[in-house]
C-alpha cells in the first residue's frame, strides 16, 4: 500500500504538476522553482532535497526519523527521476490547465493519503516539521502552511499570474482532499436495531461478520412494547449484508444506520 502510494504521488507530480509549473508547496514545489534558475532538472532537485532533508532528520531526530520515511522519500524521488529519463515531458499533456490541476492534486493527494494511512511519511517538509516540533514551540502546522504558501505564491513571479492562481488553489485543495481520503479509509457503519429477534441478529453479527454487539431492553413510549435495542459497528462492505439480513430476520425491525469516520477498538483500528 505504501509503495502504491509513492507511485501515485510520483505520477501526479511528474505528469501533471511539473509540466504546468504547479508549485503547490513541499519539496516538489521548491525543486520546480530551483529548476527554472539552474541547469538541474526538477526530478534531480527532488532527489537532492529529499536526501539532504533525510540527513538532517538523522542528525536531529536520530532513528526516530523512521525507516519507512527513508523508503518513501527515496522511492518517490527515484520513480520521479525514472519517469524523467524514460518518459520525458517538455510541456503539458493538454491545453486545459484546470483539468490537469484537478488530476495532479487528486492523484498525488490519494498517494499521500495511502502513505499517511499506513503510518508512514514521504519525508520532505514533514522532516522539517518534526525538527521544529522537537526544538521549538512554533505551531508546526501553521509554520508549514506559511512555507507552502510562500512556495505556491512564488509561481506568480517565476511563471505567471494564471499559474500562481492555480498553485494557490491546488495548495488549499490538496489539504482537504488528503483529509477526506484518509477519513474515507476508516469510514464504518454504526447500527442501532430495535427488534424482537435479538438472538438471530446477534448470531449473524458474531458468526458471519466476526463483530460483537451490545444489547439492552427498551420500551417504546408510543406502543408500550418491550423490545431489545442492539448496537453494533461494521465496515462499509459488511453494512449491506447486515442491513439485508436484519430485513430478512425481522421485517418489522426499526434500524438506524449512521456513518462513523473512525472506529478504534478490537477488530477495527488501534492507536
Amino acid at each position: 500500500m505504501i509503495t502504491a502510494g509513492c507511485l501515485l504521488l510520483a505520477i501526479g507530480v511528474y505528469f501533471f504538476k511539473i509540466p504546468n509549473g504547479f508549485t503547490t508547496g513541499g519539496v516538489t514545489g521548491v525543486g520546480l522553482i530551483l529548476a527554472q534558475f539552474t541547469p538541474i532538472s526538477t526530478a534531480t532537485w527532488i532527489i537532492i532535497l529529499n536526501v539532504f532533508l533525510l540527513i538532517l532528520g538523522f542528525i536531529f531526530l536520530g532513528k526516530g526519523n523512521g525507516i519507512m520515511t527513508v523508503y518513501c522519500s527515496l522511492l518517490y524521488s527515484a520513480v520521479t527521476y525514472i519517469f524523467e529519463v524514460f518518459v520525458p515531458i517538455s510541456e503539458p499533456m493538454s491545453n486545459q490547465p484546470l483539468l490537469e490541476l484537478i488530476y495532479g492534486i487528486f492523484i498525488s493527494a490519494l498517494g499521500s493519503a495511502m502513505i499517511f494511512n499506513n503510518d508512514a511519511s514521504s519525508g520532505g517538509t514533514d522532516i522539517i516539521a518534526l525538527i521544529l516540533k522537537k526544538f521549538t514551540s512554533i505551531d508546526v502546522g501553521k509554520a508549514l502552511l506559511l512555507v507552502d504558501f510562500a512556495v505556491a505564491s512564488s509561481a506568480f513571479f517565476v511563471f505567471d499570474v494564471q499559474t500562481g492562481l492555480f498553485c494557490l488553489l491546488g495548495l488549499f485543495a490538496k489539504a482537504f482532499i488528503v483529509d477526506a481520503v484518509i477519513e474515507n479509509f476508516h469510514t464504518c457503519k454504526y447500527f442501532v436495531v430495535i427488534t424482537t429477534k435479538k438472538d438471530e441478529i446477534s448470531e449473524f453479527i458474531m458468526n458471519n461478520l466476526g463483530h460483537g454487539a451490545t444489547v439492552s431492553k427498551v420500551i417504546g413510549e408510543y406502543t408500550k412494547e418491550e423490545k431489545t435495542m442492539l448496537h453494533t459497528v461494521c465496515r462499509r462492505t459488511e453494512a449491506i449484508k447486515l442491513r439485508n439480513k436484519i430485513k430478512e430476520i425481522d421485517p418489522e425491525a426499526f434500524t438506524i444506520i449512521t456513518t462513523s469516520s473512525e472506529i478504534i477498538g478490537r477488530g477495527f483500528r488501534t492507536v
